[in-house]
Protein backbone atom coordinates (compact mmCIF):
# COMPACT_ATOMS: atom_id res chain seq x y z
CA UNK A 1 0.00 0.00 0.00
CA UNK A 2 1.46 3.94 -0.87
CA UNK A 3 2.08 5.88 1.72
CA UNK A 4 0.50 9.14 1.25
CA UNK A 5 1.74 12.39 2.88
CA UNK A 6 -1.37 14.81 3.59
CA UNK A 7 1.46 18.19 3.05
CA UNK A 8 0.25 19.89 0.15
CA UNK A 9 -3.30 19.41 1.03
CA UNK A 10 -4.95 23.02 1.69
CA UNK A 11 -7.15 22.69 4.82
CA UNK A 12 -10.48 23.97 4.02
CA UNK A 13 -10.81 21.88 0.82
CA UNK A 14 -13.97 19.87 0.45
CA UNK A 15 -13.88 16.18 1.96
CA UNK A 16 -14.90 14.84 -1.59
CA UNK A 17 -12.17 16.35 -3.19
CA UNK A 18 -9.71 15.32 -0.83
CA UNK A 19 -11.05 12.16 -1.39
CA UNK A 20 -10.50 12.41 -5.39
CA UNK A 21 -6.91 13.76 -4.81
CA UNK A 22 -5.45 10.91 -2.68
CA UNK A 23 -6.92 8.19 -4.88
CA UNK A 24 -5.61 10.10 -7.81
CA UNK A 25 -1.92 9.98 -5.98
CA UNK A 26 -2.10 5.87 -5.80
CA UNK A 27 -3.24 5.50 -9.43
CA UNK A 28 -0.88 4.04 -11.85
CA UNK A 29 -1.22 2.85 -14.90
CA UNK A 30 -1.06 -1.11 -15.55
CA UNK A 31 1.78 -2.52 -16.61
CA UNK A 32 0.27 -4.19 -19.69
CA UNK A 33 -0.55 -0.58 -21.33
CA UNK A 34 3.19 0.21 -21.12
CA UNK A 35 4.24 0.34 -24.62
CA UNK A 36 6.81 -2.16 -25.39
CA UNK A 37 6.24 -3.77 -22.06
CA UNK A 38 5.35 -7.32 -22.56
CA UNK A 39 2.67 -9.49 -19.96
CA UNK A 40 5.75 -9.99 -17.54
CA UNK A 41 6.28 -5.86 -17.35
CA UNK A 42 9.47 -6.76 -19.20
CA UNK A 43 10.20 -5.28 -22.42
CA UNK A 44 11.64 -7.63 -25.60
CA UNK A 45 14.49 -6.77 -26.46
CA UNK A 46 15.44 -6.98 -29.98
CA UNK A 47 18.12 -9.52 -31.30
CA UNK A 48 21.39 -7.89 -31.25
CA UNK A 49 23.01 -10.04 -34.37
CA UNK A 50 21.70 -12.10 -37.70
CA UNK A 51 19.33 -14.77 -36.42
CA UNK A 52 20.00 -18.30 -38.15
CA UNK A 53 17.37 -20.63 -38.62
CA UNK A 54 18.05 -24.62 -39.24
CA UNK A 55 19.10 -24.96 -42.87
CA UNK A 56 17.71 -28.26 -45.21
CA UNK A 57 19.83 -31.40 -43.52
CA UNK A 58 21.16 -29.60 -40.81
CA UNK A 59 20.73 -31.98 -37.82
CA UNK A 60 21.21 -29.30 -34.84
CA UNK A 61 19.33 -25.33 -34.60
CA UNK A 62 22.45 -23.18 -34.89
CA UNK A 63 23.88 -21.25 -31.92
CA UNK A 64 22.40 -17.47 -31.43
CA UNK A 65 25.10 -15.34 -32.54
CA UNK A 66 25.70 -11.72 -31.77
CA UNK A 67 25.39 -12.22 -28.32
CA UNK A 68 28.17 -11.40 -25.39
CA UNK A 69 28.65 -15.24 -25.04
CA UNK A 70 29.37 -16.07 -28.95
CA UNK A 71 31.14 -12.83 -29.49
CA UNK A 72 33.94 -12.87 -27.12
CA UNK A 73 35.79 -16.75 -27.45
CA UNK A 74 36.27 -18.80 -24.22
CA UNK A 75 39.76 -19.63 -23.19
CA UNK A 76 39.29 -23.00 -24.88
CA UNK A 77 38.58 -21.11 -28.13
CA UNK A 78 41.40 -18.80 -27.56
CA UNK A 79 43.80 -21.85 -27.09
CA UNK A 80 42.55 -23.78 -30.04
CA UNK A 81 42.39 -20.17 -32.54
CA UNK A 82 46.23 -19.78 -31.66
CA UNK A 83 48.87 -20.39 -34.02
CA UNK A 84 52.29 -21.72 -33.44
CA UNK A 85 54.72 -18.96 -32.10
CA UNK A 86 51.60 -17.22 -31.20
CA UNK A 87 50.28 -15.42 -27.91
CA UNK A 88 46.57 -15.83 -27.09
CA UNK A 89 46.37 -12.09 -28.49
CA UNK A 90 47.75 -12.79 -32.22
CA UNK A 91 50.97 -11.35 -30.89
CA UNK A 92 54.47 -13.45 -31.23
CA UNK A 93 55.08 -15.46 -28.53
CA UNK A 94 57.87 -14.36 -26.07
CA UNK A 95 57.30 -10.89 -26.88
CA UNK A 96 57.03 -9.99 -22.73
CA UNK A 97 54.73 -8.34 -20.76
CA UNK A 98 51.43 -6.79 -23.20
CA UNK A 99 51.68 -3.39 -24.85
CA UNK A 100 49.41 -1.19 -26.38
CA UNK A 101 50.64 -1.89 -29.90
CA UNK A 102 50.31 -5.79 -28.81
CA UNK A 103 46.76 -5.12 -27.72
CA UNK A 104 45.88 -3.88 -31.05
CA UNK A 105 47.27 -6.79 -32.70
CA UNK A 106 44.57 -8.59 -32.73
CA UNK A 107 42.47 -5.01 -34.18
CA UNK A 108 45.16 -4.62 -36.69
CA UNK A 109 44.93 -7.95 -38.09
CA UNK A 110 41.02 -8.43 -38.22
CA UNK A 111 40.93 -8.28 -41.83
CA UNK A 112 42.33 -11.82 -41.99
CA UNK A 113 39.43 -13.13 -40.14
CA UNK A 114 36.67 -14.92 -42.23
CA UNK A 115 33.20 -13.16 -42.36
CA UNK A 116 30.48 -15.89 -41.24
CA UNK A 117 27.54 -16.53 -42.73
CA UNK A 118 24.02 -16.13 -42.35
CA UNK A 119 20.63 -16.21 -43.45
CA UNK A 120 20.21 -17.81 -47.00
CA UNK A 121 24.00 -17.62 -47.76
CA UNK A 122 24.46 -19.74 -44.68
CA UNK A 123 22.27 -22.35 -45.97
CA UNK A 124 24.51 -22.54 -49.61
CA UNK A 125 27.27 -22.74 -47.51
CA UNK A 126 26.59 -26.22 -45.85
CA UNK A 127 25.00 -27.09 -48.88
CA UNK A 128 28.56 -26.28 -51.54
CA UNK A 129 30.09 -28.21 -47.98
CA UNK A 130 28.54 -31.44 -48.28
CA UNK A 131 28.85 -31.66 -52.61
CA UNK A 132 32.56 -31.03 -51.34
CA UNK A 133 32.63 -33.66 -48.67
CA UNK A 134 30.89 -36.47 -51.35
CA UNK A 135 33.24 -35.91 -54.39
CA UNK A 136 36.38 -36.06 -52.46
CA UNK A 137 34.86 -39.38 -50.10
CA UNK A 138 36.06 -41.52 -53.01
CA UNK A 139 39.42 -40.07 -53.59
CA UNK A 140 39.79 -40.66 -49.51
CA UNK A 141 38.31 -43.82 -49.65
CA UNK A 142 41.10 -45.42 -52.25
CA UNK A 143 44.11 -43.02 -51.20
CA UNK A 144 44.13 -40.95 -53.64
CA UNK A 145 45.76 -37.68 -51.93
CA UNK A 146 47.03 -36.41 -54.94
CA UNK A 147 46.13 -32.48 -56.23
CA UNK A 148 45.58 -33.15 -59.69
CA UNK A 149 43.07 -35.65 -58.28
CA UNK A 150 41.36 -33.52 -55.85
CA UNK A 151 41.38 -30.93 -58.92
CA UNK A 152 39.40 -32.58 -61.23
CA UNK A 153 37.07 -34.28 -58.57
CA UNK A 154 36.11 -30.27 -57.46
CA UNK A 155 36.11 -29.10 -61.12
CA UNK A 156 33.39 -31.62 -61.51
CA UNK A 157 31.24 -30.21 -59.50
CA UNK A 158 30.63 -26.86 -61.70
CA UNK A 159 33.81 -24.74 -60.69
CA UNK A 160 35.80 -23.17 -63.32
CA UNK A 161 39.29 -23.87 -63.21
CA UNK A 162 40.58 -20.63 -61.97
CA UNK A 163 38.02 -20.97 -58.94
CA UNK A 164 39.73 -24.18 -57.70
CA UNK A 165 43.15 -24.30 -55.91
CA UNK A 166 44.83 -27.16 -54.55
CA UNK A 167 47.93 -27.78 -52.81
CA UNK A 168 49.86 -30.68 -51.46
CA UNK A 169 49.27 -31.28 -47.67
CA UNK A 170 52.43 -33.33 -46.24
CA UNK A 171 53.03 -36.60 -47.84
CA UNK A 172 49.31 -37.94 -47.51
CA UNK A 173 46.52 -35.22 -48.04
CA UNK A 174 45.53 -32.38 -49.83
CA UNK A 175 44.05 -29.00 -49.05
CA UNK A 176 41.85 -26.80 -51.03
CA UNK A 177 39.89 -23.52 -51.71
CA UNK A 178 37.10 -23.24 -53.74
CA UNK A 179 37.00 -19.28 -55.04
CA UNK A 180 33.29 -18.35 -55.84
CA UNK A 181 33.30 -15.05 -53.97
CA UNK A 182 31.21 -14.45 -52.04
CA UNK A 183 30.84 -18.14 -51.05
CA UNK A 184 33.74 -19.77 -50.33
CA UNK A 185 34.58 -23.20 -49.25
CA UNK A 186 38.06 -24.26 -47.65
CA UNK A 187 39.29 -27.84 -46.33
CA UNK A 188 41.67 -30.26 -46.39
CA UNK A 189 41.35 -34.25 -47.37
CA UNK A 190 43.92 -36.77 -45.79
CA UNK A 191 43.42 -40.54 -44.22
CA UNK A 192 41.36 -39.64 -41.11
CA UNK A 193 39.00 -37.38 -43.36
CA UNK A 194 37.82 -34.46 -45.20
CA UNK A 195 36.64 -31.39 -43.59
CA UNK A 196 35.01 -28.11 -45.16
CA UNK A 197 34.05 -25.06 -44.20
CA UNK A 198 32.09 -22.36 -45.46
CA UNK A 199 32.44 -18.38 -45.46
CA UNK A 200 31.87 -15.34 -47.19
CA UNK A 201 35.38 -13.62 -48.00
CA UNK A 202 37.16 -11.58 -46.11
CA UNK A 203 36.41 -7.57 -44.91
CA UNK A 204 37.94 -5.29 -47.71
CA UNK A 205 38.85 -8.22 -49.98
CA UNK A 206 37.00 -9.24 -52.66
CA UNK A 207 38.11 -13.13 -53.44
CA UNK A 208 38.31 -16.05 -50.84
CA UNK A 209 42.10 -16.32 -50.57
CA UNK A 210 43.45 -15.00 -47.10
CA UNK A 211 44.34 -11.66 -47.83
CA UNK A 212 48.55 -11.10 -46.40
CA UNK A 213 48.66 -7.29 -46.31
CA UNK A 214 45.70 -4.47 -44.84
CA UNK A 215 45.54 -1.58 -43.35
Amino acid sequence: MAIIRARGVRLGMPAVAVAVLLAGCGTQRPVDDVEGAGPSGTTSAAPSGPVDHRCPGEEAAPEPSGTAASAAPGPADTAASTAPGQSATGAPAGAGPATPNADHYAENHGFMVPLPLHGRERCEGLAAVRRVEKALEPLRERGDFTPDGADRALAGLGYDAEQVRVHRLGPNGVSFLLDAAPLCVEGTMGPDGTRAEAFGGYPDHTGCDRPSGGH
